[in-house]
């Protein structure tokens, strides 16, 4: 708590100390610096000098700054800043005559020499007209900066709002995509093979778990999303010819890192509803491993042309698009994703190469 207290109360006592060196220095301790006592009607000059300074850039700040400048009078606002150091040399430029500050300095400085008036030096009210300006300036870059930092914040709030809306948007596509496939799937075992239909139940079960809690985090464990692929290839080896050629290289165990949920589900899908053929022989590769604080994807399927005008086809369109949207969003920068699918082998190969660290 006191620690958030001087937080909190931290840009007061910058203020403060600002204005404590700035009156300190043109005020005092310059016109002590001369080594000449100098008669009342200075000081109290100096005090009001230094007062509406301090009005001024207050003023400037909290009411004309918000009220001109941001609202895009900027002519208005530079105007009466312009008159307001006008009136503030004009004010000093009436006390000096009404309190004889010329005469009264003079007797200051040169008590022994006989005062002659003079005409009135203008630099120095140049001088003040310019300090006026200073601590308008100051003000208005101090306004300026904090404006736009508050804008800044306000635009990455609305930014990573909408990320987690759109991500939640495209993780809710893709979790019944996945269940409306592994379901059908089960509808068919069921009439080839009780027994295979009921172990691929336990799977789903297990992995609906998985989709249930892990979903709903920005991240889970590489181990568990490991695990989550294995099973759902299990599961669809259930259904498997011998006309399928299946080389997994997944490791049993992984070194861990966290990764979002169900972002390589689509491109492993993507090989069982393409790459398989009821009447002609086809290959499916699926490669999974760490190269340092990167994990690699690496799939590969004989393409089957006939599949793509089927629901399931269109569905894996959906599923691969929503993926590397999901990609955009979560690893901006930290992915490669190499998709080929024109090559003399007929084949569709992924490599997906994602940053972890």
């Amino acid at each position: 708590m006191p620690g958030m207290t001087f937080k909190k109360n931290l840009p007061l006592l910058i203020h403060i100390l600002g204005w404590s060196f700035f009156g300190s220095v043109i005020f005092l301790i310059s016109p002590l610096a001369a080594g000449v006592e100098r008669p009342d009607e200075f000081w109290i000059k100096q005090g009001l000098m230094f007062a509406i300074l301090v009005a001024t850039f207050y003023f400037n700040f909290f009411y004309l700054i918000p009220k001109l400048l941001f609202e895009n009078k900027t002519s208005l606002f530079v105007g009466l800043n312009m008159l307001g150091g006008i009136v503030y040399v004009a004010i000093f430029i009436l006390y000096d005559d009404w309190t004889n500050m010329s005469e009264l300095m003079h007797k200051a400085f040169r008590p022994d020499v006989p005062y002659k008036p003079r005409g009135r030096n203008y630099s120095y009210d140049m001088f003040n007209f310019l300090i006026f300006i200073l601590a308008v300036g100051i003000s208005t870059s101090i306004a300026v900066v904090q404006k736009w930092q508050s804008d800044e914040k306000v635009r990455l709030e609305l930014q990573q709002q909408q990320i987690n809306s759109e991500l939640s948007y495209l993780k809710a596509q893709i979790n019944p995509h996945f269940f409306f496939n592994t379901l059908n799937n089960i509808y068919a075992l069921t009439n080839i093979d009780v027994e295979k239909a009921k172990t691929a139940l336990l799977k789903l079960s297990r992995m609906m778990r998985y989709v249930l809690y892990e979903t709903e985090k920005n991240q889970t464990l590489l181990t568990k999303e490991n695990e989550f692929i294995k099973d759902f290839i299990e599961l669809m080896k259930l259904r498997l010819t011998g006309k399928v050629k299946l080389d997994l290289q997944i490791p049993e165990k992984i070194e861990e890192a966290e990764i979002a949920p169900m972002l390589l589900l689509p491109f492993i899908e993507n090989c069982f509803k393409h790459g398989i053929s009821s009447q002609k022989e086809s290959n499916i590769l699926i490669s999974l491993s760490r190269e340092k604080n990167y994990l690699v994807l690496h799939t590969e399927n004989t393409i089957f042309k006939s599949t793509e005008n089927t629901p399931e086809g269109s569905a894996s369109g959906i599923g691969m698009t929503n993926t590397i949207r999901r990609l955009d969003l979560l690893y901006p920068g930290k992915y490669t994703l190499d998709i080929d699918q024109e090559n003399a082998e007929n084949q569709f190969r992924i490599t997906l190469k994602l940053n972890l660290s």
